[in-house]
C-alpha cells in the first residue's frame, strides 16, 4: 500500500529524496539536459515562511521505498479556491498506478484545505504541438479530468546576442517611446520604484492571456516583493530588473531576468506594460535594456529561458526579434471539484 508522508523542509535527507524524484522524473520526460529547479533553490523555497502561499512537499513510499513525490501550493491571499499540485514518479516505478494514487492524495489534501480549483502543468517536445495529444504527461492529466486551460511555449535564447542587433532594436524602441526613461539595476528594486513594480507584478498573470484558467488579479504587496527578493538571495539567484517610467516617475513597464547561480542559466520572469502606455514599444525597450545589462554584468550566462502563452503573438514576436527559438510546450491544466 502506498504511503504519502509530508516532508519536513528542515529534514535535509527527506528534502533530498523528494528532490531526487522530481529531478529524475523531469529529466526522464524532458531530456537529461532540461533545466529544472536545483536542489538548493527547491530547499529554500520550501523553507520560506510566506504570507502569500503555503507550500507542501510529499514523499510516496511503497514498503519503505520512495517511489514518487508530490507538491502542493495553497495561495493564502488571492485565488483562495485554488491549489497548484505536481506529481512525479521514479522513472523505473511507472505504470503501476503510483501517479494516480499520489494525485488522489493531493486532491484530497487540497479539498481538505477548502480548495475546489486544481491546477497543474506538464511539458512536452515542441514538435508534439500545442495540444500535446499522445504525450504521457498530457494524457495522464486528461484521464484524471484535467482540461488543458492554456498552452504555453517555452523559448530559449542563446547568448551572447549580437550587440548590433540589440543596438538597432533599442534605437527603434527609443524612437517610439519619447517621454519615457529607463531605469535598470541588479538585486532589489529601488525604493522609489518598488510600488509601481509591485503593481505590475501583481497584474502580470491576468493581464497576459489566461485561456480558460480561473484566475483573480493579484494584490499589490510591496512586502511580498521584498520577501521574494530575500528568498532569491538565499537561493543563490540574482535578479536583473528594468523599468520604464513616465515624466512623473510612475512605473509604466517592467521586466525581470533571474539568474541561477547553481545552473548558470537566466530565466525570464514577468514583463508587462500598463495598458495606457502601450503602443510605444516599451516592452521591447525594457527587455533590450535588461538583456544588455545581463550580458555586461553576467557574461558567463549562456542561455535565457522564457514561457509565453501560445496565443500571445505580440510577446512571441518580440522574443523572435531578440533571437529566441521555441524549444518546448507546456500545458497549464485545470480541474474543478
Amino acid at each position: 500500500m502506498l504511503e504519502l508522508t509530508l516532508v519536513d523542509a528542515y529534514d535535509d535527507e527527506a528534502v533530498d529524496r523528494w528532490w531526487d524524484i522530481y529531478a529524475a522524473a523531469e529529466r526522464a520526460d524532458r531530456g537529461a539536459d532540461t533545466a529544472v529547479w536545483t536542489r538548493n533553490e527547491s530547499r529554500h523555497e520550501l523553507r520560506q515562511r510566506s504570507r502569500t502561499v503555503e507550500r507542501r512537499a510529499y514523499l510516496a513510499l511503497s514498503d519503505g521505498v520512495v517511489v514518487g513525490s508530490g507538491r502542493l501550493a495553497l495561495p493564502l491571499r488571492d485565488n483562495l479556491r485554488t491549489a497548484s499540485l505536481g506529481v512525479h514518479v521514479a522513472p523505473d516505478m511507472r505504470r503501476r498506478g503510483t501517479g494516480s494514487e499520489v494525485l488522489a492524495a493531493l486532491e484530497s489534501a487540497a479539498g481538505a484545505a477548502g480548495r475546489d480549483i486544481l491546477t497543474s502543468t506538464a511539458s512536452w517536445p515542441y514538435d508534439a504541438g500545442l495540444d500535446g495529444t499522445g504525450v504521457p504527461g498530457r494524457e495522464f492529466a486528461r484521464r484524471h479530468g484535467y482540461a488543458l486551460a492554456l498552452g504555453d511555449v517555452q523559448s530559449r535564447l542563446r547568448l551572447p546576442v549580437d550587440d548590433d542587433l540589440l543596438g538597432a532594436l533599442a534605437a527603434d524602441a527609443a524612437a517610439h517611446s519619447t517621454g519615457y526613461a529607463l531605469r535598470s539595476w541588479i538585486g532589489s528594486v529601488p525604493q522609489p520604484l518598488v510600488h509601481g513594480w509591485a503593481e505590475l507584478d501583481a497584474a502580470v498573470e491576468t493581464e497576459a492571456p489566461v485561456g480558460d484558467l480561473d484566475l483573480e488579479p493579484g494584490t499589490v504587496d510591496v512586502d511580498a516583493v521584498r520577501a521574494d527578493e530575500a528568498l532569491l538571495a538565499r537561493q543563490n539567484r540574482r535578479s536583473f530588473g528594468t523599468a520604464a517610467v513616465d515624466a512623473s516617475g510612475r512605473v509604466v513597464a517592467y521586466t525581470q531576468l533571474v539568474v541561477s547561480g547553481d545552473d548558470g542559466n537566466a530565466y525570464q520572469w514577468g514583463t508587462l506594460v500598463r495598458r495606457e502606455a502601450r503602443g510605444h514599444r516599451l516592452g521591447m525597450a525594457v527587455k533590450v535594456a535588461n538583456l544588455r545589462m545581463l550580458q555586461e554584468q553576467a557574461s558567463c550566462v549562456r542561455s535565457v529561458y522564457t514561457y509565453n502563452a501560445g496565443v500571445n503573438e505580440h510577446m512571441l514576436r518580440i522574443n523572435r526579434r531578440l533571437g529566441f527559438v521555441p524549444s518546448e510546450h507546456m500545458g497549464e491544466f485545470q480541474k474543478k471539484i
